[in-house]
This record gives structure tokens, sequence and C-alpha cells, in this order.
């Protein structure tokens, strides 16, 4: 973004959690227009510290008073958290951009990519919903596809890496292999069923359509942030042993067929997004490749052989950047360069 003279004061809400670190992280990376930092988590992070640009920060416990003086909120806290706190960061002139699944799907709260929706950003009440991570790098795809051909339909599968799930599901992962690998029992504690040399399709809770919650979050998720409430879309979402890094197989039909390279013009063409597409010479994206890059990847972009105006291909993107960190610290720039802060922001 253009860099704004404005100095804004940012706390974060799950501090010491796994995107809590990668929030700091591209902070750091973006060279954010911080005045002050405050960060937040639970009773058990009490007396820690952590360190961010060479200065040792206090961990505290979240409380309505420790919003005070704060201009923006990245809560990565989870939903009831979030239900609860938010509205009290809100209430002391905060504007909180939430990680969490408590207000995507509330017609009041705007849920944005940005670079996708941001037009959304200027209408929000205090509350700003990031999407979740599968759902985030799809609409970037879908989005200047929409523009140009108009989607008529979308089917996703999705290929999702264990940080989805939060550290203790890395860590099981990493634990799982060493003791298969060294012919040890090993019982789930985190998934359902052995991650390690497996995949599952089982992502959040069974619904009683038989989707899972997660597949239908990027349902719902994908037409509100599209404005499409009628598009006809299906999801199957699958969790892999992958540490990091979110790939999905989309197939699009369109309103006017056109052809794959086409496709690939007008992709590259995007912001956010590139294009690797040369099978022949294996060139294509996979999780290992987009590990702390910011782009979503595309690649394997081809015709569907069952639809006159189909396309297939294949897109990755590093979940815990695109899908949560990167989106939130993105929001959080263009609400400052824009001046849609609740806040007056001193200068």
């Amino acid at each position: 973004m253009a860099r704004s003279q404005a100095q804004v004061n940012v706390a974060i809400l799950g501090a010491t959690g796994r995107v809590g670190q990668e929030l700091l992280k591209v902070l750091d990376e973006r060279d954010f227009p911080l005045a002050d930092l405050r960060l937040l988590a639970s009773a058990r992070s009490k007396d820690t510290t952590v360190t961010f640009k060479s200065k040792s920060y206090p961990v505290l416990e979240p409380s309505e008073d420790a919003f005070k003086t704060m201009d923006i909120v990245l809560a990565s806290a989870g939903e009831e958290i979030s239900k609860q706190l938010s509205p009290l960061a809100v209430k002391q002139g905060a504007c909180v951009i939430d990680n969490s699944n408590a207000f995507r799907m509330d017609s009041a709260v705007p849920l944005v990519v940005v670079g996708v929706n941001s037009q959304a950003l200027h209408s929000h009440k205090g509350i700003i919903a990031n999407p979740n991570c599968s759902t985030s790098q799809l609409v970037v795809v879908l989005k200047p596809l929409h523009d140009v051909a108009g989607l008529t339909r979308v089917i996703v599968s999705t290929y999702q890496s264990v940080s989805g799930a939060g550290k203790e599901a890395m860590d099981e992962l990493e634990q799982q292999t060493r003791a298969i690998v060294n012919c040890e029992d090993y019982k789930p504690k985190v998934f359902q069923r052995q991650i390690a040399f497996n995949l599952i399709p089982h992502i959040d809770k069974f619904l009683d359509n038989g989707y899972t919650k997660e597949e239908m979050k990027m349902i719902t998720e994908t037409r509100k942030i599209l404005e499409l409430p009628h598009l006809p879309i299906t999801a199957t979402a699958v969790r892999v042993p992958v540490v990091i890094g979110h790939s999905e197989s989309v197939t699009v039909e369109l309103d006017r067929a056109i052809s794959p390279a086409q496709a690939r013009e007008i992709l590259a063409d995007s912001p956010g997004i590139e294009v690797w597409d040369g099978p022949q010479e294996a060139v294509y994206p996979t999780p290992i490749d987009v590990v702390g890059e910011d782009p979503v990847y595309v690649g394997r972009i081809r015709r569907d052989t069952s639809s006159d105006t189909g396309l297939n291909m294949w897109v990755v993107a590093d979940n815990l950047r695109i899908g949560a960190s990167l989106n939130a610290v993105r929001i959080a720039e263009y609400l400052v360069e824009h001046r849609l802060l609740k806040q007056h922001i001193s200068t």
C-alpha cells in the first residue's frame, strides 16, 4: 500500500498462537505503521513476553480495559472468545479484524478479502470478518474470471494442511510420523483418524446434509464475498499430511467460454496471483513452493472435458498467510489508508 503518515495502536488477541505469531511476522515484514502494540492471550500465557522488532512486550490477559486506546484489534483467539470480546473492543473505539467464524455470515459484518471485495470495508460498523483460509485463496482466483466471463458453477476439492487445525495438529503429524517410521504405536488425539501417510475427508463437524461445516463455510462465504448469493457451488474438504499450504482442485463453468490461454492471461494480470503452468516441464505449484509467500499460485489450467464452458485448475497458497495473517494485515492497511477507523488516528 502507499504508506500513510498515520500511526496506529494495534492489539493482537491470541498473540501466542500460531496465527498470532504469523501476524507479528507480517506486521514486521510490511513495516506496518505501529504507534503502540499490545499482546493479549489466555491466562496460560500470563507472565510471558514476546519479542517484536528487538523489543520485549508482556503478554496480557484480555479484558475490556485492555482495548483502551487501541485503534485496531487483530483477533485470532477462536469463535467463542471473539463473540465475547469483540463487542467490548468496539465499545472502546477499536476496529476488530476477526479471524474466527464468529461473525462471517452476520449480514451486518463485512467479510473481506482485500483486492476481491475491498469496497465492503467502507460500510463496516466496527467488526470485520476474515474468511476461512480455503475460501480466501479460492475467491482470489474466482473474482477475475467472473469479472471477464461470469461464473455459473464452481466445484472445489481441497487438500488442506494440518496447520489449518493449529499447532497441536502440526505436532501430531510430526509425532505420529516419527512413531510410525519407528514401528511404535501412536493413537490420534487431534484428528479423527491417522493423519500421517493418510488423508481424512473430514474437516470440522458433519452436518445433517452430509457436508462438513468446513465445506459449507466455503460455499456460503464464497457467495457472500463475490456478492453472488445464488451461485451454484459445491465443496469437498480433505485434510492431508502436509504441514503448511492448502491446495485446491477447482472446476469453474462460465457464462461464456474462454480458452486456457485466455484464463492464464487473465489470472497472470490479476493482483495477488502467480501463474505457474508448464506441466510438460513439471511447472506447477505445490505446498512446499508457497510456504512464506504472499501470492495465490495457479497451475494446470485446462479445459473441462465435460463442459463446453468449463475450466479446471490447481490453486495453492500458504494458508497461514493468505487465509489469516496476511489478509488481516492488508485489511488493517486499507482501513488506515482510507481513513476508515472508528477512532481518531494520531498523525
